[in-house]
């Protein structure tokens, strides 16, 4: 179990280090496929991806490709959200009773959604010209900014999803970047929610530290690996693929 947990961390790491994508949106319904309670699925993927996103917010830090203000509005919006979504869960009898099959079908429904997303990047993502969104200023989005941030939150919390492809078509469509300076601001605020929720999952205690570091063991190398092909691979077709994969794992969770 503790090999093929720590080569399934390898597979997605080198899967997100070659296409930039699919990293917890592959891992958490592996995971409840392996036998892993859904609950424990989502708390240990957020300690999980809280300590692999530090390392490329570091890189981003360092590169000057990060948009702070941006990062503190989709934070001010997510964070709280995330919270209230992760407390939701364990703190009402009624959703507890009921806690795997809310986060199933929640996975079910985000995995559909981040697939699409996934699709839509790759597909049209240069196709598209500047939209009206896109061509006003942060200061005049600051409400919208922080509604996308509290609405894509509550489902981070909820499902351990979407931390980065969810909030990176949000930003696709509503901001004028650059595709690193997206990159960074996306790997940034994401570092930040998804500590907030892997604390408070941690706090529950739905979080299996020894199933985390087994999977951190494959996937740091695994990124390392996957970042080197990437100069070798075309990423869309792959990104096309891991899509497809999301798509049919999502539809299964909710069938």
């Amino acid at each position: 179990m503790t090999v093929g947990i720590t080569v399934l961390g390898f597979i997605v790491g080198t899967l997100v280090g070659m296409t930039g994508v699919g990293g917890a949106a592959l891992l958490t319904p592996f995971l409840i496929v392996m036998g892993i309670n859904p609950a424990i699925a989502v708390g240990t993927d957020l300690v999980y991806n809280s300590i692999t996103k530090i390392f490329g917010a570091a890189q981003h830090w360092r590169q000057k490709t990060i948009d702070f203000k941006l990062v503190k509005y989709l934070a001010m919006g997510s964070i709280p959200s995330a919270v209230i979504a992760i407390g939701s869960l364990h703190l009402f009898p009624a959703f507890q009773q009921h806690q795997e099959n809310i986060i199933k079908h929640a996975l079910g429904y985000v995995l559909t959604l981040v697939s699409i997303s996934i699709i839509l990047r790759v597909f049209f993502d240069r196709k598209m010209g500047p939209n009206r969104w896109q061509k006003l200023p942060l200061e005049k989005k600051k409400t919208l900014t922080i509604m996308v941030g509290a609405f894509f939150g509550f489902i981070v919390g909820l499902t351990s999803l979407g931390s980065g492809s969810l909030f990176a078509i949000a930003m696709l469509y509503l901001f004028n970047m650059k595709p690193s300076q997206m990159v960074g601001t996306d790997i940034a605020h994401a570092f930040l929610l998804v500590t907030v929720a892997g604390i408070m999952n941690a706090s529950f205690g739905n979080v299996d530290y020894l199933l985390a570091a087994n999977l951190l063991l494959g996937s740091i190398p695994g990124v390392l690996l996957g970042s080197k092909l990437s100069l070798k691979v075309s990423p869309k077709p792959l990104q096309a693929i891991i899509a497809t994969i999301i798509l049919i794992s999502g539809i299964k969770l909710i069938s």
